[in-house]
């Protein structure tokens, strides 16, 4: 079982600019559909110090209420199921600010994390192979012509593990295209936005993620098996509906 310490931490930290595994192509197309706002209705306290807005329920797959998360310095906002929980700041900022938000569900398990103003670097020393299980375009946080993109993806299968001091399975927003050829390097989900870089995901951790009827499968089958839930369509719903506030 892989070790979790945190929940999508930096590998690296370098200066801003960011290191990769070399030139890719450029991002592919949305395998999946953008989820509907919701219609807003009057703000309400959030669990932490920035706005929540909670809107009427909505038909579709991931039923029941939502809310509006818009983060403390007001940049950035995103819709999440009302039972779960936002904290913001959930730690320390950086120098010069930023956001610092930490979602958890009913039972207080931590689902994801934004953070912005990163410095970022990473180091690609080997490759394993990979699996996009899932991939979406978010056109909303684009950066001078660069379209990020939620992805769902793992490292590793049944004759290869992934990478030792790295979860093999995470789902998040990254600038990076899907890896040319089989292999890929460890797992490291960012996106461009001012002034540096940000992250808004987390490893799939089964302590966290609960996986029903899977405990004793492995890891990477519990991923994927985690697709099927309905935390896992909310937390998806929840990171794809991220978008400049106002």
């Amino acid at each position: 079982m892989k070790a979790f310490r945190g929940l999508l931490p930096v590998l690296v930290l370098a200066a801003v600019a960011v290191a990769g595994c070399g030139q890719q192509a450029g991002p592919p197309q949305s395998t999946t559909s953008a989820p509907s706002p919701p219609s807003m209705q009057p703000s309400v306290p959030s669990a932490g110090t920035g706005t929540t807005t909670t809107p009427a329920p909505t038909p579709t797959s991931t039923k029941g209420t939502w809310a509006t998360f818009t983060t403390a310095d007001g940049q950035l906002a995103f819709d999440h199921p009302a039972g779960w929980s936002v904290r913001d700041p959930a730690g320390e900022l950086p120098e010069g600010g930023g956001a610092f938000a930490e979602v958890t569900n009913e039972a207080g398990k931590p689902l994801a994390t934004l953070r912005t103003n990163m410095a970022t670097g990473s180091t690609c020393t080997e490759k394993y192979p990979f699996t996009e299980l899932e991939s979406q375009q978010l056109p909303a946080l684009a950066q001078a012509g660069t379209v990020p993109r939620f992805v769902y993806e793992t490292r590793g299968n049944s004759g290869t593990p992934g990478p030792d001091n790295t979860p093999a399975a995470a789902y998040g927003i990254t600038v990076s295209a899907a890896p040319d050829g089989n292999l890929a390097c460890p797992i490291f989900q960012f996106f461009t936005w001012p002034p540096t870089a940000a992250m808004f995901g987390a490893f799939y951790n089964p302590e966290n993620n609960t996986t029903p009827g899977s405990e004793s499968l492995p890891y990477l089958e519990q991923a994927r098996k985690y697709m099927d839930t309905t935390e896992y369509q909310n937390i998806r719903r929840m990171i794809t509906s991220l978008r400049p506030a106002g």
